[in-house]
């Protein structure tokens, strides 16, 4: 995705400032705990872990921190070099490789290196093939390992329009399109579901696919400025924590996780 990789390279300093907030560090909390409910079924010892499209390395330092080995591919250099910067801040350039490349055309030592963990966050709404993304993600995936896509959820557009917007308007239209307009990155998105793509990853031959949500409560909450209040931030992380697969929750949750096993 060349042409998409000045955008995340100017839009840095924004993402980095999304990534400190309430919300943005709920979103990396949260994936890493539904993570960690896989990864100790997962043989002992340090894991080898693959995340596709890994950005500055958001996902990646907190697995390298759990003692994992991590390799970031993406294409945006100037996202890589900022991963590079959080690996030497935390001590952890020895676990974290960072490989600038396309995601859909790795290079042959990735595509064939049988990791035990895949990451492939944040992407499928970049792309316009999900299936074939999805099949080019797995491929470097070794047989019982653990897959994990995540992605913005439909379901929530026209809900956080209304309660955050009040414009029943435009969440009434929002209800029509799976078309969104990102900020952060001034990116036109294409939104999914994750019951649209649960039969992808089985007819891929996943397994034991789960459902998480991440941000059920927070973005519905307007008013922002508390959420940066340590005490009542602490709370709003054990609701997330709490219901990330409770149902109806996940459901209308702005992001949706899904973890699979390959079959």
């Amino acid at each position: 995705m060349p042409e998409a990789s000045e955008k995340f390279n100017t839009a840095m300093a924004a993402w980095q400032q999304w990534q400190e907030a309430p919300w943005g560090r709920l979103r990396y909390t949260v994936a890493e705990a539904n993570l960690a409910r896989h990864l100790d079924a997962l043989d002992a010892g340090p894991l080898r872990v693959l995340d596709l499209a890994g950005g500055d390395g958001g996902d990646a330092v907190r697995l390298a921190a759990r003692g994992h080995h991590v390799t970031i591919v993406d294409y945006a250099a100037d996202m890589l070099a900022a991963a590079r910067e959080r690996a030497t801040a935390g001590g952890l350039t020895e676990l974290i490789t960072c490989v600038q490349a396309d995601v859909s055309t790795l290079p042959a030592d990735l595509a064939d290196a049988e990791f035990d963990v895949v990451l492939c966050h944040n992407l499928l709404q970049y792309v316009d093939d999900v299936p074939a993304t999805l099949a080019a993600a797995l491929a470097p995936l070794k047989r019982g390992g653990l897959f994990s896509v995540m992605a913005l959820n439909r379901h929530s557009a026209a809900l956080n329009v209304a309660v955050r917007e009040m414009d029943p308007a435009a969440a009434l239209a929002a209800l029509g399109t799976d078309q969104y307009q990102a900020r952060t990155f001034d990116a036109a998105l294409t939104l999914h579901t994750a019951e649209e793509v649960i039969p992808v990853l089985q007819g891929l031959g996943c397994q034991d696919v789960r459902h998480y949500g991440i941000r059920g409560f927070c973005d519905y909450i307007t008013d922002d400025a508390r959420k940066y209040d340590p005490a009542y931030y602490a709370d709003l992380e054990r609701l997330e924590l709490a219901t990330t697969a409770r149902a109806p929750y996940m459901h209308t949750a702005r992001v949706f996780q899904l973890t699979a096993t390959k079959g």
